[in-house]
């Protein structure tokens, strides 16, 4: 299902596809594309059937970045206005119950690594190009880079990146933590449809705690996250969806989970 000029979206069984649809352009990312990215974000919102989320790109890229034409002609009064709205953008991903998967390629630079960041597992492909280079355009990441970045690679690492905009292979991301797989082009998004369909096929509230376990963990004390990991497990045990995944592993079947 076409969304508008920039993205793609459609559903395959319970799993969304949002696809980067302006290879001519690099993919590259502005204003057009994020209102397109908003109303997306809205359908998936709404259906409540969807288990994972997968982002991919098509073209030879993910993408190559922010439109530069676009960004000079931003300025402090722009950013007033719209920051708070864009920065959620890439943020919208962890509100949600359900996990997000990006599946990178080619030229994955500045704001589009930013956006990857706000996933909740990258997939690269083993061409992937990634730099976020912002600081050689005068401006630090806003959208979330320097918070995320630095979450994922630690301190020295996104310094390294951030200040002297460095590009790195997908080996090295991996190395570093940036992504956690690497696979030839060709297994791209067999391998990331592969992921996503194993985690559809798990009990919905038990993938969505662990999702939320591992950000309070990421984001706060170990007390506090011992506290989440009581809740969640006063909600789960007993649960219809936990009785079906024990019945289903003795009776040496697929589990049936009927709850949206």
């Amino acid at each position: 299902m076409a969304i508008g000029e920039y993205l793609l979206y459609r559903v395959e069984d319970n799993i969304g596809i949002i696809t980067l649809n302006q290879p001519e352009n690099f993919n590259l990312v502005g204003s057009p594309l994020w209102q397109e990215l908003d109303e997306v974000q809205g359908m998936i919102e709404r259906d409540k059937s969807l288990r994972v989320v997968i982002i991919n790109a098509n073209g030879d890229h993910f993408s190559a970045g922010v439109n530069l034409k676009e960004l000079r002609g931003v300025d402090s009064e722009f950013i007033m206005d719209n920051l708070a709205w864009l920065q959620r953008l890439y943020s919208r991903w962890q509100e949600w119950p359900i996990p997000v998967i990006a599946a990178v390629h080619g030229l994955t630079y500045g704001s589009a690594m930013e956006l990857i960041l706000g996933c909740d597992i990258r997939i690269a492909a083993e061409n992937t190009r990634l730099s976020i280079p912002e600081v050689r355009f005068g401006l630090t990441p806003d959208m979330g880079g320097t918070t995320r970045l630095t979450h994922l690679v630690g301190i020295g690492q996104a310094k390294r990146l951030l200040m002297a905009c460095e590009e790195i292979d997908a080996q090295e991301a991996l190395r570093i933590g940036l992504v956690e797989v690497v696979v030839p082009l060709e297994e791209l998004m067999p391998r990331a449809m592969k992921m996503a369909k194993r985690i559809a096929s798990m009990p919905p509230a038990a993938v969505s705690f662990a999702k939320k376990g591992v950000n309070v963990a990421n984001e706060s004390s170990v007390a506090a996250s011992l506290l989440f990991e009581q809740a969640q497990s006063t909600f789960c045990c007993g649960t219809q969806d936990q009785k079906e995944s024990i019945d289903a592993f003795f009776e040496k079947r697929k589990p049936i989970f009927n709850r949206k």
